[in-house]
């Protein structure tokens, strides 16, 4: 039987999906995927949020989430995540808190905390089956201090610090996670609400770590208009650049696949941060190496 129960968010214009009143920037892929995140898990959640972007989701004492709200330093997210685990669990063993009162912990990073100074208190939170889902953003930069390269910052991106474009390769935090053997790891994007949608419910059924990593495509570090934004995710899908997939049981599973790839240029010439491969003259050589990149991962995928 099909599932129609997240069908809704398809249609949704994502004017509507990113909300007003915040102090993000229009058209913030990370601010889209949040709330969709959010709406499937509900008022029964405590964030807790490492510095990045979405710390300016809350202005003291008020956040936008229904449920509760834990600021920390950027590479401390997991740690304050345990201590909010283990005093839940404390309340509950005391009979001070009931099954139904229980809350989901949902820790929230950007690409710098997740893939860089974090990465080791994730994989010490994982270590100890921690029971959290960990949400990174992936805006492939460090977006809130003016897109300085990350470790994830693709090939040939232009960023604040690699002004020729970077000449390093996107790390494969996703590949990192999944080798710690979580209890479940996957990719996202907002502008496939269904997908992601799924993928948090699964999520929330399953004891233990939980990641997800989520493309969060950025206006003013990549360099495009806002209302752009859900056509730059699909195009990052519609290209094989960023592959939606999950991980439970030691099993790699593709979600969505591209039924006839597009080339990726057509991803790139999207984007601000990559005009320089294209203006004043074409960059043949890094436009082969990241088609080259694209298409060697797709042979390894094994549909059906």
């Amino acid at each position: 039987m099909k599932d129609t129960r997240f069908a809704h968010l398809k249609d949704i214009p994502s004017a509507h999906l990113l909300g007003a009143g915040t102090a993000m920037c229009a058209g913030c892929g990370g601010l889209l995927a949040v709330r969709e995140i959010h709406e499937v898990l509900g008022d029964r959640t405590v964030f807790v949020n490492a510095a990045g972007c979405m710390t300016l989701l809350s202005t003291y004492p008020f956040t936008p989430f229904s449920g509760s709200f834990l600021y920390t330093a950027m590479a401390s997210a997991p740690a304050g995540a345990q201590g909010v685990r283990d005093a839940l669990d404390v309340l509950a063993r005391k009979g001070r808190l009931a099954p139904e009162d229980d809350l989901s912990v949902v820790v929230l990073t950007g690409d710098g905390s997740a893939s860089g100074m974090g990465l080791s208190a994730t994989s010490a939170a994982i270590d100890r089956g921690l029971d959290f889902l960990y949400v990174c953003y992936d805006n492939e930069g460090y977006g809130n201090t003016g897109q300085q390269a990350s470790a994830t910052t693709p090939l040939g991106a232009r960023t604040a610090t690699t002004e020729r474009g970077s000449v390093a390769s996107k790390k494969d935090l996703f590949g990192i996670w999944a080798a710690n053997r979580p209890a479940y790891v996957a990719t996202a994007i907002g502008s496939e609400p269904v997908d992601l949608a799924r993928k948090v419910e699964k999520a929330s059924k399953i004891r233990g770590p939980k990641l997800l990593l989520v493309l969060a495509p950025c206006p003013t570090g990549w360099g495009f208009e806002s209302d752009q934004l859900v056509e730059i995710g699909r195009l990052a899908v519609k290209t094989g650049a960023w592959p939606l997939k999950e991980v439970e049981g030691g099993k790699i599973v593709h979600t969505k696949v591209p039924p006839k790839r597009a080339p990726v240029e057509e991803y790139l010439r999207a984007q601000g941060r990559f005009a320089h491969l294209f203006e004043p003259s074409r960059d043949e050589a890094t436009l082969a190496s990241i088609q080259q990149s694209v298409d060697a991962y797709w042979r390894t995928v094994t549909v059906g």
